[in-house]
């Protein structure tokens, strides 16, 4: 089994909705983020991937650490994901499917009705839900 490390972001609105996305020929919803870069800081790498992904920019502000976690990647067989994830506290500009992803959307915390990637089901919502609730 092989492991691939990933730097994720959640981005919460106002109304304490999620963004995730979907990328092309997929059918898992994800939060953005991907494999960093040699040498890459967490916050370089998310800045990098919600340029490519999204046409959005990380603001200055500080990224808030949710957790690390490791469970199965959503598109790899036989392969897991160890996953750094943070809370994205400022983001500039509107979020805009681009490069790899088909389809972006706003989720509750609670919504049931997406095909999410395990990370996000087993990891990541249960933690945000602690986290906000």
């Amino acid at each position: 089994m092989s492991i691939i490390h990933v730097v994720a972001g959640c981005l919460l609105d106002q109304e304490q909705r999620l963004l995730v996305v979907r990328k092309r020929d997929t059918q898992h919803f994800m939060l953005p983020g991907g494999k960093p870069e040699l040498g890459e800081t967490p916050l370089v790498t998310l800045t990098r991937e919600c340029q490519e992904e999204l046409g959005t920019s990380i603001g200055e502000g500080e990224l808030a650490m949710l957790g690390r976690f490791r469970t199965q990647a959503a598109n790899e067989p036989d392969t897991d994901i160890d996953a750094d994830v943070f809370i994205i506290e400022d983001m500039e500009g509107t979020p805009q499917p681009r490069g790899e992803i088909e389809e972006i959307r706003w989720m509750a915390l609670d919504d049931e009705t997406l095909t999410l990637a395990p990370l996000l089901h087993d990891e990541v919502l249960p933690a945000l839900r602690q986290r906000f609730e």
